[in-house]
């Protein structure tokens, strides 16, 4: 061989090892994706079923409250909306937060409970394979009374049975997860269960933006602002440029609309929108009195609850007025097809009505139902009985923000296929894969024995349940199937 030659073949040999290298350097399959975020979703947990009965049960003689637009849904579960995070989908980690909170309280001791401990500000964190279920917690120990407030406990192991949360699409959505409880979450949790006791089971459902996109809005977006328009003086003139009503009527009637007696459903139009525990009412107009705290504001929107045994409610085109720290809401109201006629339906708080950033805010004001409204609901409530809280926020000019209605994001179990329906069930350690949301074939999502996939309709979504749990119903007094309850 030639000087020539052996030099070309050693300038070949050298480009071929650049190039193995350079190949051996690359993630296999397809180029790593980027981290997404997450915008809008759910988590659905009844934290311990047990917990519940007990606390609203002849011993504890308490109950529970909701706040932040969390809301109920099944028998036993509380939802909690929002979500906000990241993912990443190529090492399937996600990092998940939702908004609101749950308190129980109990054994009262005078004017105030032996019991008595808040959740808030549930996060998901999956990560390697396994997952923890963290919480903000505010409590008194069991015996000693003492306070407590703990930010992002870990909470509750999360069972995922060998699933990998790689490559998903959007939503992504996990069924009845196993949980069981950490240490750190049997301290905070007053000492009332030891750790690795069984909660309750988590389903979440969460809606992920694809990479290098803006963000696109959430699935229940506040009312549209009005076109861009300078007054000479809003303040004194009092004129609002924009307002929303959020009022989710009665928690336990939403119940019985949607359970098993009434078989019914709600319906919105003319702008409502549904924010999961609760209406909103967009497009305010009106006036605001600075001065005195003189408000008058009609709000848009319909909401109709129909159903069996000829129910047919229907509230339309909301009012809100406020002198001296009291409010009213009332709306057009026709039930079973008669005309509409204006009825004054409860009357709220409104001392806590206060001027912020250009928006007059009024944050989840205690609401009682008034004779006519007693009325309205066919005497199932009586004059002076607890509704739902309202909540106000007015725009005095028109650059100021109205707050975000909670998002209850998209159903990640969607058109859901059981394995043991069509195909036969998957053995353990085998896998099965999702389209991603870009239209390239996911990493293939492992299932552990007696999963099921969840495939939304647009294919896109994964998801795994499992077999639900028996339930213990809770005996709240405050939640039962009928209406009155």
């Amino acid at each position: 061989m030639t000087h020539a030659s052996r030099s070309r073949s050693a300038r070949w040999a050298a480009l071929a090892l650049l190039l193995a290298l350079a190949l051996a350097l690359l993630p296999l399959g397809r180029a790593r994706a980027a981290e997404r975020t997450v915008s809008g979703g759910r988590l659905d947990w009844g934290i311990k079923s047990s917990f519940q009965s007990y606390v609203t049960g002849p011993v504890a003689q308490g109950s529970w409250s909701l706040s932040g637009g969390v809301g109920t849904v099944g028998g036993s579960q509380f939802r909690f909306p929002s979500a906000s995070g990241t993912y990443d989908p190529d090492s399937g980690a996600l990092r998940t937060s939702f908004a609101g909170a749950v308190r129980f309280v109990g054994h009262k001791e005078g004017a105030s409970y032996a019991l008595d401990l808040t959740l808030s500000r549930p996060t998901v964190r999956i990560a390697n394979g396994s997952g923890t279920l963290y919480a903000d917690l505010r409590g008194k120990a069991k015996g000693s009374g003492r306070w407590s407030d703990r930010a992002q406990v870990p909470l509750a192991r999360l069972d995922l049975g060998g699933i990998s949360t790689k490559g998903g699409g959007t939503p992504i959505g996990l069924a009845d997860v196993p949980a069981t409880l950490t240490a750190q979450g049997a301290s905070a949790f007053a000492g009332y269960y030891t750790a690795g006791t069984a909660l309750d089971p988590v389903t979440l459902s969460v809606d992920v933006l694809a990479a290098a996109t803006t963000q696109a809005p959430s699935k229940s977006p506040g009312p549209s602002k009005s076109p861009a328009k300078k007054t000479a003086s809003p303040a004194k003139a009092g004129r609002i440029e924009d307002a929303a009503l959020d009022w989710g009527v009665r928690r336990t009637w939403r119940e019985y609309v949607t359970g098993p007696v009434a078989e019914g459903e709600w319906t919105l139009g003319n702008g409502a929108q549904d924010g999961g525990a609760l209406y909103r009412f967009p497009r305010g107009s009106g006036t605001y009195e600075a001065e005195n705290g003189r408000l008058d504001a009609d709000f848009t929107g319909t909401l109709r609850f129909t159903g069996a045994h000829g129910l047919d409610l229907r509230l339309a085109a909301p009012h809100v007025k406020v002198r001296e720290g009291r409010g009213t809401l009332s709306a057009k109201v026709a039930r079973d097809g008669a005309k509409a006629r204006t009825r004054t339906l409860v009357t709220f708080d409104a001392e806590k009505l206060k001027k912020d950033d250009g928006l007059v805010l009024l944050t989840e004001a205690p609401a009682t139902l008034t004779a006519e409204g007693a009325g309205v609901f066919g005497g199932v409530y009586k004059a002076g009985t607890a509704m739902d809280p309202v909540s106000l926020a007015v725009a005095l000019d028109d650059t100021a923000q109205l707050p975000a209605l909670p998002d209850i994001g998209s159903d990640a179990s969607a058109a859901p296929r059981k394995a043991t329906e069509t195909t036969p069930a998957p053995a353990a350690g085998s896998a099965t894969t999702a389209a991603s949301d870009d239209g390239s074939p996911a990493v293939p999502l492992a299932l552990g024995a007696g999963a099921v996939v969840l495939i939304a309709a647009a294919g896109t979504a994964y998801g795994l349940t499992r077999a639900r749990r028996a339930r213990t119903a809770a005996g709240d007094t405050d939640r039962g199937t009928t209406p009155g309850t």
